[in-house]
C-alpha cells in the first residue's frame, strides 16, 4: 500500500475517531442529565443512552481509534525519517494523551452502564473540550510542521482552551436562564 493511501486512510479514520469522541461525551452529558427526570423517564432514557453509548463506542469509536493508530504506525514504518522531526514527537505526545482520553471515556461509559454517575454535566462539558484541544493541536502541528513558531503555537493553543472555557461558561449561563 502506498504512503499516500495510508495517509488518506489515517485521516479518514482519525475523523471518525474524533466524531465518536465528540459524540460519546455528549451522550454522557445527556445520560447524566436524564437522572433529573422522573423514575420512569430516568429508566427509559438511561437504558436508551446505554445502548447508544455501547454501539457508538464499540462499533465506531474504538475501531476508528485502532485503525487510526494502525495506519499512522504504518506511515511511520514506510517513512521512518518522520521520527527524527521535532513536530512529530510533539504530535505523538498529543496522540498518546488522546489515547488516554479515549480510555478515560471508556471508563466513564462502563461506570454509567452500572448507573454510577461520578461526573456531573458541567464537568463532562469541560471534558468534551479536551478532544477539541487535541484536534486543534494535532492538525496545526501536522499542517505547519517545523514552520510553526513554538511560542506562538503554545500561546495559541492555550488561547483556544481559554476561549472554549469562556464559551462553556456563557452557554451555561444562557442555558440556566
Amino acid at each position: 500500500m502506498s504512503y499516500t493511501v495510508l495517509k488518506a486512510l489515517h485521516i479518514i479514520f482519525m475523523v471518525s475517531w474524533f466524531a465518536g469522541l465528540f459524540y460519546i461525551v455528549r451522550l454522557f452529558i445527556y445520560h447524566t442529565e436524564s437522572q433529573d427526570q422522573s423514575e420512569q423517564e430516568k429508566l427509559i432514557l438511561g437504558n436508551q443512552f446505554k445502548i447508544m453509548e455501547k454501539k457508538l463506542w464499540w462499533i465506531i469509536t474504538t475501531p476508528a481509534m485502532i485503525l487510526t493508530v494502525v495506519f499512522g504506525v504504518s506511515m511511520l514504518i514506510l517513512n521512518p525519517t518522520l521520527l527524527k522531526m521535532d513536530w512529530m514527537h510533539l504530535k505523538l505526545t498529543f496522540v498518546i494523551l488522546l489515547l488516554i482520553y479515549h480510555f478515560v471515556c471508556q471508563k466513564i461509559m462502563l461506570k454509567l452502564d452500572k448507573n454510577i454517575f461520578t461526573w456531573n454535566s458541567n464537568k463532562l462539558r469541560l471534558w468534551n473540550e479536551v478532544a477539541t484541544l487535541a484536534l486543534v493541536a494535532i492538525v496545526f502541528l501536522v499542517i505547519m510542521k517545523n514552520s510553526l513558531n513554538w511560542i506562538y503555537g503554545t500561546v495559541g493553543f492555550f488561547a483556544v482552551a481559554v476561549a472554549l472555557m469562556i464559551a462553556i461558561k456563557i452557554y451555561k449561563r444562557y442555558r440556566n436562564k
